[in-house]
């Protein structure tokens, strides 16, 4: 039997993932369920239903942190600015942790993709990493000496819903976001605003792999909106360099994989950080689509008895 595992949840809008690891971040075991979607109490059950389900294949009690589409704000308990809506304003990490009879931690998401890549992934031994999540929306998140910083509002790294930096007469004001204002950050550097900017520009709806797959080819119309994806990804890091200046970006998400953005991106950033250029690098997600379940794992410390959370 194993002296401890720690047991990662990445609760998504359509999948919960769970995944065990033993004290070094090797993956034990995995379970992946459909989540309950608009449903707050079965959601609940499905994430204890599945960390206990790993338990029982491991023989062993673990850890539990959980990545969540949203964020706990410490004064209340509560979870605000999910996108899986049904999650707002209930206290989860509460009603998990007396489901299971022990506390469980949750963190948004992306800060569970910074930890994970500042620990053991592509940003180690950096102490101050910028962890960016492109994928159909955008997110970012804040890891400091290896722990999430999340600040007393919950919204450490909220970086996509700052308008976006040095926007053009075009751009402006820019498209409406969920979040009620325009031209947030999430809504130019996505998958999701990739398409629609695309789509803009030559009336020609198509989804991100093929806009990637014509400009590979050789399209004029593809390639014209990666550069501008590329530019607008640049301007967006730049920001973070002027309030943070953090010693690594880490990108992960289904963007993350463009080779290109880590060769043109750098250039492109130095365009836009005060002084000129800067020695910040930008790197690809190690651990990928399981940065963020491993990032909840991460949520505890090595000692497991430790009353300090990693959030």
């Amino acid at each position: 039997m194993r002296e401890r595992i720690r047991i990662g949840i990445d609760l998504g809008g359509t999948k919960i993932e769970g995944r065990a690891f033993d004290a070094d971040g090797k993956e034990l075991d995995r379970i992946r369920v459909a989540t309950p979607k608009g449903d707050y109490p079965g959601t609940i059950e499905a994430i204890a239903s599945t960390a206990e389900a790993l338990e029982t294949r491991a023989g062993v009690k673990g850890t539990v942190g959980v990545g969540i589409p949203g964020t706990v704000v410490r004064s209340t308990g509560l979870v605000k600015n999910a996108n899986s809506t049904w999650l707002n304003g209930m206290p989860l990490e509460r009603d998990l942790s007396a489901r299971m009879s022990r506390e469980v931690r949750c963190a948004n998401d992306a800060n569970c993709l910074a930890i994970s890549e500042a620990i053991d992934g592509a940003a180690a031994g950096y102490p101050v990493v910028f962890g960016v999540i492109l994928g159909t929306g955008c997110g970012g998140g804040v890891s400091i000496e290896g722990r999430v910083h999340s600040g007393p509002n919950g919204l450490g790294g909220e970086w996509g819903h700052n308008p976006l930096p040095l926007q053009s007469p075009e751009e402006w004001p820019g498209p409406e976001c969920y979040c009620g204002r325009r031209g947030c950050i999430e809504k130019w550097i996505s998958g999701s605003g990739l398409e629609r900017d695309f789509q803009q520009a030559t009336g020609k709806a198509l989804r991100g792999p093929e806009i990637v797959s014509l400009s590979e080819k050789g399209d004029a119309e593809a390639e014209a909106a990666l550069q501008r994806l590329e530019d607008r990804v640049a301007r967006s890091l730049a920001g973070l360099v002027h309030i943070l200046d953090p010693d690594a970006f880490v990108i992960g998400g289904g963007l993350s994989r463009l080779a290109r953005l880590y060769r043109n991106v750098p250039r492109l950033l130095n365009q836009y950080t005060f002084g000129g250029p800067v020695e910040t690098p930008i790197l690809q997600a190690v651990h990928g689509d399981a940065s963020g379940v491993r990032g909840a794992a991460w949520l505890w410390p090595l000692d497991a008895n430790a009353s300090k959370p990693m959030v």
